[in-house]
Parts: structure tokens; C-alpha cells; sequence
């Protein structure tokens, strides 16, 4: 049982990692209604809402293998 409670931990912690790695790309990304012009230097805002993009799949899977991670850290916590 500590054995599986053992691979449990390590399993949640890397989820943990590869999540918020994954939640550190999102933060850098540039939203899809912001647009740089280099002739002028400057930021557009386009707030269209049928193109507004506020997350991506790293962001999404990110935040689900956190949730994950920390459950089986849990789990692991109640097994061993």
C-alpha cells in the first residue's frame, strides 16, 4: 500500500509540474483581440465578441492537470 501511495505522490506532483508549466505559457500568450502594429508602434484592441479568444488548450489542459495533480496527492495523503 505504501508503494501506491508512494507512486501516487510522485505521479500528482508530476502532473503538478507539467500543469503549471503549461499555466506559465498562458500567462505569456498574447490575446487574439490585441494586435501589434510595427509601422506605428502600438497595440489595437479589437473587442469583437464573436473573435474574442481568452484562453488556449495550454492554458485548459494546464489547469486540469493541476486539479489532478493535487487530487492524487490527496488520495495519496489518505492512503499512506
Amino acid at each position: 500500500m505504501v508503494a501506491v501511495a508512494n507512486a501516487l505522490r510522485l505521479l500528482g506532483s508530476a502532473l503538478g509540474a507539467l500543469g503549471g508549466a503549461l499555466v506559465f505559457v498562458e500567462f505569456f500568450q498574447m490575446p487574439s483581440y490585441v494586435e501589434y502594429n510595427e509601422e506605428f508602434q502600438d497595440y489595437r484592441i479589437d473587442t469583437a465578441q464573436s473573435d474574442v479568444r481568452e484562453h488556449t488548450w495550454a492554458g485548459r489542459v494546464g489547469g486540469f492537470c493541476l486539479a489532478l495533480g493535487f487530487s492524487l496527492l490527496f488520495v495519496a495523503t489518505l492512503l499512506g
